[in-house]
């Protein structure tokens, strides 16, 4: 997580510190890690809805002839002809195949999409994104000093949502989502989240933002909920974590993606690397580990087999959900296939873990 020698701050940075929330650096921002615990939280986005402040997270509007062309050219994931309302998760590569970041792709309208990337890679994304225009007919804007975000996530996220705010959106399918004209500013409400749950994220001003949280957080139908349980909760699910699962060293083959590389769309940066990569096999994959004991694997520890180091955890958690100790780790691909036994050293000491499926825990979408 590369943090700014001047930390930032949300447009709810104020709600935070009232509500006493336990503030840490993240992605260049000042961001709350937990108000009553993250135990809590977590629980109740699982069983009943949770707020999330996700502001840190960057809006990069693009418009213009060339704008879907445009966009499939630094994207994964195939936009063609993409209907309106429509979102798509997938990658921006570098040429030999490393992830610049993962993000979503909304269509806003023919020659308009609006792309949400990572807070920690704002900087980074834009100008690759500015980088790769030319000989496109585009304009490529930066707005995420503009959005306000919160995430509403949980099973009684949409009864919160339309009962409290008044906003319509139980018609929305999952990865859909609908422009709102309210309070004299057009809003995006989109049915998308990063727990495995049901949920949606709205984007507005900043005023309309802090309306928004304080109009959820005092009718009690939602918990406040920090990025420890943000983690733990997509953790559970195998969502990936820019700088874990994915990296500019982790190609999404690598870290279980395929499913959102479109190697049959016509060209896309790092195409000709992900079409190599997929012929000859990955060298390493990211897996998921259950430990024997209740150790705690976390990111960085190594993972051994056969005497030898074979890779490394990328995220690890005693899970919340299950109560079992998990992790995700990349290793080495002929470790991978399920129920392979391996060892991970935590503090000097090899705990005994056994490959497993990564998606520790059913997500819960509504279809």
């Amino acid at each position: 997580m590369e943090e700014t020698l001047e930390t930032k701050k949300t447009c709810l940075h104020a709600k935070h510190l009232a509500l006493g929330a336990k503030m840490m650096p993240f992605g260049g921002f000042d961001m709350p890690i937990e108000y009553s615990s993250i135990i809590e939280e977590h629980n109740a986005v699982r069983q009943a809805a949770g707020i999330f402040d996700v502001s840190h997270m960057g809006e990069v509007l693009v418009t213009g002839r060339d704008s879907e062309k445009y966009v499939n050219h630094i994207f994964t994931n195939d936009i063609t002809n993409a209907p309106i309302g429509k979102i798509y998760y997938g990658i921006m590569l570098y040429p030999e195949g490393g992830a610049v970041d993962d993000l979503l792709v909304y269509k806003v309208g023919a020659k308009e999409f609006f792309l949400v990337i990572n807070a920690s890679n704002i900087d980074k994304d834009f100008a690759w994104m500015v980088e790769n225009t030319k000989g496109f007919e585009v304009k490529v804007e930066n707005l995420s000093e503009v959005y306000g975000e919160v995430a509403i996530q949980g099973p009684k996220a949409v009864d919160a949502i339309e009962e409290e705010l008044g906003l319509k959106v139980n018609e929305l399918a999952f990865y859909t989502f609908k422009e709102i004209k309210v309070a004299g500013e057009t809003i995006i409400v989109s049915r998308t989240g990063y727990t495995g749950e049901d949920g949606f994220e709205i984007y507005g001003s900043h005023a309309y933002i802090n309306k928004v949280w304080d109009t959820l957080i005092n009718s009690k139908k939602v918990l406040p909920c920090g990025l420890g349980c943000r983690d733990t909760l997509r953790f559970e699910v195998a969502l990936p974590l820019y700088g874990h699962e994915l990296d500019w060293n982790i190609s999404p083959l690598e870290a279980g993606l395929g499913s959102f590389v479109k190697l049959d769309k016509e060209e896309f940066i790092g195409k000709e690397a992900m079409v190599l990569q997929k012929a000859e096999g990955v060298k390493r994959k990211v897996v998921g580990l259950e430990l024997t004991e209740r150790a705690v694997a976390r990111n960085g520890y190594e993972v051994e087999a056969d005497g030898k180091v074979i890779g490394t955890v990328t995220t690890g958690y005693l899970s919340i959900s299950t109560g079992k100790s998990i992790c995700m780790a990349l290793i080495d691909s002929a470790y991978s296939a399920l129920g392979t036994p391996v060892s991970i050293r935590i503090r000097k000491k090899l705990f005994a873990a056994t490959v497993v499926k990564k998606r520790f825990y059913e997500k819960n979408y509504k279809k």
